[in-house]
């Protein structure tokens, strides 16, 4: 058995609780699927949807360079078109950190 299958796996919640344009949390990215039925889910469910989070939230910022870099308004992935999604494998702050000028 591998360590991290002692642990029980916790909701990937930021507290966001909003959904974007095609249904995703605007705060975890999880589906309205995953979120709905998340206590229905036994461990290796679980962690196979935060490997889709992982996923998506790379996407989106594979997807948000991209469209720096580039003259065109490209849609973002989920439905996430204007909308700041924090990152979702740091711990959020309570306090907001302001930038120093």
């Amino acid at each position: 058995m591998e360590q991290f299958e002692l642990f029980r796996i916790e909701s990937p919640c930021r507290g966001v609780c909003q959904s974007s344009a095609k249904g995703f949390c605007k705060g975890c990215l999880r589906s309205r699927e995953e979120r709905f039925h998340w206590h229905e889910l036994n461990e290796v469910q679980r962690r196979q949807v935060i490997q889709l989070c992982k996923a998506r939230w790379q996407r989106l910022l594979k997807a948000r360079q991209e469209r720096l870099l580039s003259d065109q308004e490209r849609d973002l992935p989920y439905g996430m078109e204007g909308e700041e999604v924090q990152d979702l494998f740091t711990t959020p702050l309570d306090h907001p950190v302001k930038p120093s000028h």
